[in-house]
């Protein structure tokens, strides 16, 4: 996916940060930030008591559309082994929502929002690296 692409899908999320967009590292970085959010705002209105549940499927639904954007920015001829794992960990993190999305529960969102603030912990020191002195 073109940087182009990926700041076209970020724009379509509610965002509240602005990056440049000629730096596909920083996009990455704030596309985690984004991510986890929503899932955390997926988690923290799930309770059908206390949650609203627009709130909870706009959330669901931002969600997934950053994680698509986040798979389809993957670069598997030259990305090898990154590229596939990260592929991978992508793809737990839809299934885990879809799951608790379907069971009306949080468990593995929970999981998920941890392995992602690992590798989210990885594109922002890139990104710090990569920026100018």
């Amino acid at each position: 996916m073109s940087v182009k692409k990926m700041m076209e899908a970020y724009t379509k999320t509610d965002h509240t940060n602005v990056v440049d967009g000629n730096d596909p590292v920083a996009i990455v970085a704030l596309l985690f930030d984004e991510l986890i959010r929503a899932m955390q705002d997926f988690i923290q209105h799930s309770d059908p008591e206390k949650g609203k549940k627009d709130v909870r499927s706009r959330q669901f639904s931002r969600s997934l559309t950053i994680i698509y954007a986040l798979q389809t920015s993957l670069n598997f001829e030259e990305g090898g082994d990154i590229a596939d794992n990260l592929f991978r960990l992508y793809e737990y993190a839809r299934q885990q929502l879809l799951q608790d999305w379907k069971d009306n529960t949080i468990e593995g969102t929970e999981k998920a929002i941890i392995s992602l603030d690992e590798i989210r912990d990885a594109w922002h020191q890139l990104s710090r690296q990569g920026a100018p002195s």
